[in-house]
């Protein structure tokens, strides 16, 4: 431990989704969360009902997540869970689309990894999960920039896990299939029940997952147990990525 009687978290993207449960089952264990969102609203509300603490905070901005996370370090665990996602072919959309999908999927866990991960390294403890997807490994027909910054996840967090293995600290990622979360059912809005059905026929399970289960897995990853876990990319989605 570091002299402090608990592990402390900061879920960024924590105000909904795979964020939230995830806040929830960190806090159930006992870990001191921090939730990082720029949704003050619901952010505050999930950090009220769990017992954790809320920090507003555009997580795409370096500046503005390096103000808000200072006062609150160290932080042992960062779980990156903040994502969008737009439904529409590559050439129906606008290079204004891709800096959003770049900067929310992507950007802002360069961000936070890169204000935390120097203490980490330091104390020689640390745990890193992020939550890519599915799509940043198979790809997406009607997502490819969403996939593009998936992608990047993945190899990033791999990236940082050889950066920082010889230090105490772990990074892994999490790659969900369909998930049932409001991001999913805004993104699939105009397709409707024919593109929630396909999505949910590519799975082996034949449903969608919940965030729960996905919660799970981060928890563990961000567990004492995992510490021989590192640099992996684990498929959560009912064995859509199977053999990829």
């Amino acid at each position: 431990m570091t002299g402090r009687s608990k592990r402390r978290a900061l879920v960024a993207g924590g105000a909904s989704g795979i964020g939230a449960a995830a806040a929830s089952r960190l806090a159930a264990q006992g870990i001191d969360v921090t939730i990082a969102d720029l949704d003050r609203s619901r952010g505050e509300g999930v950090a009220e009902q769990i017992g954790a603490s809320f920090v507003a905070a555009d997580l795409t901005n370096y500046d503005a997540v390096s103000q808000a996370i200072a006062a609150r370090e160290p932080f042992d665990i960062l779980v990156n869970s903040a994502g969008v996602d737009q439904h529409a072919f590559f050439t129906r959309t606008a290079p204004s689309d891709w800096a959003r999908l770049i900067a929310i999927n992507l950007i802002s866990v360069l961000n936070t990894t890169h204000v935390l991960l120097p203490a980490m390294q330091q104390r020689g403890y640390g745990r890193i999960v992020n939550v890519a997807s599915e799509a940043g490994r198979l790809g997406s027909r009607g997502g490819a920039v969403y996939a593009a910054a998936k992608g990047g996840v993945i190899a990033f967090t791999r990236s940082i896990a050889r950066e920082s293995g010889g230090m105490g600290v772990t990074a892994n990622v999490i790659a969900p299939g369909p998930i049932d979360t409001p991001m999913l059912r805004r993104a699939v809005s105009d397709g409707g029940d024919k593109l929630m059905a396909a999505m949910t026929s590519a799975t082996l399970l034949g449903r969608l997952g919940s965030s729960d289960e996905v919660a799970a897995t981060i928890a563990f990853l961000a567990s004492e147990e995992a510490g021989y876990i590192t640099g992996e990319a684990l498929g959560v989605s009912g064995g859509m990525g199977c053999g990829a």
